[in-house]
């Protein structure tokens, strides 16, 4: 073995230490039942510069990274099998790739961390595209759109509108969307992990609001009818909700075969089936909200 490739191993090791998620932090779960390496496949084909999906194919997976504890779209069901409709979109993608998926769980705020890391070689987790986010990682073809709901207690009459933040208090996952957004109109933003944390935090009046994909927010109050929260403002447009994989020549045909997937996905029926098996309505297609 070469002194660079020792050097590219212990590199990718002393990293993983650092970083929380996908480093068994949260656990993992995967399409098969032998332990691997989930860092070989990404890491090797960007240290090589050479093609992802070949590497992909070659090993026959595909590393997905994910919350694993945002209903509907990853979550472990009351068998504790992950479930979710990012988790079967992914199955979905892999099984057209001709590999199986592996899907390793990590806190939010560390999925972006691993990608750029190579220890996953993409992030399927209702991640949402945005001019910021373009500027550092290549995006596939849209697989849902969604809009963003703002959420208060139900006896809170101060906020009707998105503008009624500023000054206020929200909670939600470090780096998302959601807390841009809400720190955009003028809100102090607390960060927390889950969608229940940021629920919970709003019924015991920590804080004034939240926000999260209007699905969410619907399949959260379907699991808990009494809970004591309404939605007062949605965004008008649509999200675009995408896979970010890293830039570069050697993602490159990863991109155009998962693009291809999604495409094939959409057009015979898959994806709108699992959209309405988790979400009860159509959200992958653009003209559906």
């Amino acid at each position: 073995m070469s002194i660079k490739r020792l050097l590219a191993i212990a590199l990718t090791a002393t990293t993983c230490m650092g970083v929380l998620a996908g480093c068994g932090g949260k656990g993992q779960s995967t399409g098969t039942s032998e332990s691997v390496d989930t860092t070989e496949s990404a890491a090797e084909a960007t240290e090589a510069g050479s093609d992802l999906l070949a590497s992909i194919q070659e090993k026959g997976k595909i590393v997905f990274a994910m919350e694993g504890q945002w209903a509907p779209w990853t979550y472990h069901d009351e068998a504790g099998d992950l479930v979710g409709y990012d988790t079967e979109v992914g199955k979905a993608i892999a099984e057209k790739l001709g590999v199986e998926a592996e899907f390793v769980e990590g806190e939010w705020d560390g999925l972006f961390a691993g990608l750029d890391g190579g220890r996953y070689d993409a992030i399927i987790n209702g991640v949402e595209i945005t001019d910021e986010r373009k500027e550092k990682y290549d995006f596939t073809t849209p697989y849902a759109y969604i809009r963003t709901a703002l959420v208060v207690g139900q006896d809170n009459s101060e906020i009707s509108t998105f503008e009624d933040l500023a000054g206020k208090k929200t909670s939600n996952s470090l780096g998302s969307t959601y807390a841009d957004l809400a720190a955009s109109y003028g809100a102090d933003v607390q960060n927390v992990d889950t969608l229940s944390e940021t629920i919970d935090m709003v019924l015991s009046g920590r804080v004034d609001a939240t926000l999260n994909a209007e699905v969410s927010f619907y399949d959260y109050l379907g699991e808990h009818p009494d809970a004591a929260i309404k939605i007062v403002a949605l965004t008008d447009d649509a999200s675009e909700v995408s896979i970010p994989l890293r830039k570069g020549s050697e993602t490159e045909s990863l991109r155009d075969a998962i693009n291809k997937a999604i495409e094939e996905l959409s057009a015979d029926g898959t994806l709108t089936e699992l959209s309405n098996k988790y979400f009860g309505s159509d959200i992958s297609q653009a003209n559906a909200n």
